[in-house]
């Protein structure tokens, strides 16, 4: 009799605080708003747990602790960022933490935008951390890439779709799209067909984002390239009118008119020869191909069909070309 009374206390305790620990491990904490928990490379159970016991998130940090040893995902934390609900127990966090399925956010940037354009959706999203928001371009292209040759980011940054974590510093996102192009470029210039009038990588894609400002359709690409790339072999002036409206910045309001065309600026391609000084958009890959591989076609000049399809029609000469106009934009055959 004497021992049973110390083990019906020591039972009593026992189941006490397995109580309070259930309780504080299952009990969901409400809190004033949704916590986002940034897991860092090789980050434990022990900092996080902290760093949610300091912002009051949980009800126990050692709660949290011990259960995390006990499930054996202590050391088995996966980098990201894990959004949390307003009200969320300790449990469902380690459960979230356990399935290592940090939140990713998926950021398009689309063909033929600028990077004024790309820095804007950038800096909207509410989901990345803005380290770069106040930075310059040059600034950030630094930043980016420190022992890059060129100081202008136009053209520099591949179009595409970004997976990136939740709660990741937007200069991730810009270091991943400069290497992308990289990569792209590389790859045309590597892969490009002998003859064409390009000095250097560069140049092709300053090439490329003509073209891809000139048309979207897949089948007039390489025929927009051989027409420019003609132009250069032979002397001629590009007048493309792409290159006038990124000339004009802030001064185009939507339209652009013959005194635009006669006004010189460096990207004025009916007053200059040659390529612009910069790419003036960011070229996918389909735009980097057909600069690196023109159609052997020796066209000269093409108007738009203006039909709604987006293709355009192709001409060798001047005589030829007119007639188009007169088909195609004037309506008169």
């Amino acid at each position: 009799m004497k021992l049973k009374k110390p083990l019906i206390l020591a039972g009593g305790l026992t189941l006490l605080a397995l109580g309070a620990w259930c309780t504080l491990l299952f009990v969901p904490k409400n809190n004033a708003e949704p916590y986002r928990l940034r897991i860092e490379k090789g980050q434990g159970i022990a900092s996080a747990s902290r760093a949610l016991a300091d912002k009051d998130i949980i009800h126990s940090r050692y709660v949290m602790l011990g259960t995390a040893y006990v499930l054996g995902i202590h050391d088995k934390l996966r980098s990201g960022s894990y959004k949390l609900p307003k009200t969320v127990s300790t449990w469902q966090i380690l459960q979230r933490l356990k399935d290592g399925r940090p939140d990713t956010i998926t950021i398009r940037i689309i063909e033929g935008m600028r990077f004024s354009q790309m820095r804007s959706i950038i800096n909207q999203s509410p989901d990345l951390v803005h380290d770069t928001s106040k930075l310059s371009d040059a600034e950030l292209l630094a930043k980016v890439a420190p022992d890059g040759e060129i100081r202008q980011p136009e053209g520099l940054f591949a179009p595409d779709s970004y997976e990136v974590d939740a709660g990741s510093s937007d200069l991730k996102l810009y270091q991943l799209a400069y290497q992308t192009m990289q990569r792209n470029l590389k790859s045309a210039w590597e892969e490009r067909q002998s003859g064409l009038p390009y000095k250097n990588p560069y140049e092709l894609l300053i090439m490329a984002s003509i073209v891809e400002k000139e048309t979207a359709h897949k089948d007039d690409r390489e025929h927009v390239a051989a027409v420019f790339v003609n132009r250069l072999n032979i002397g001629m002036r590009l007048q493309t009118d792409p290159t006038v409206i990124y000339g004009m910045g802030a001064a185009y309001k939507g339209n652009i008119r013959k005194s635009d065309l006669q006004r010189d600026t460096p990207y004025n391609t009916y007053t200059r020869a040659g390529l612009p000084p910069t790419p003036i958009s960011l070229p996918g890959k389909a735009a980097l191909e057909a600069a690196a591989h023109p159609s052997n076609e020796k066209y000269l000049y093409f108007v738009s069909k203006m039909d709604g399809t987006g293709k355009s029609k192709f001409s060798h000469d001047l005589n030829e070309h007119n007639a188009a106009v007169r088909e195609y934009i004037l309506k008169k055959k």
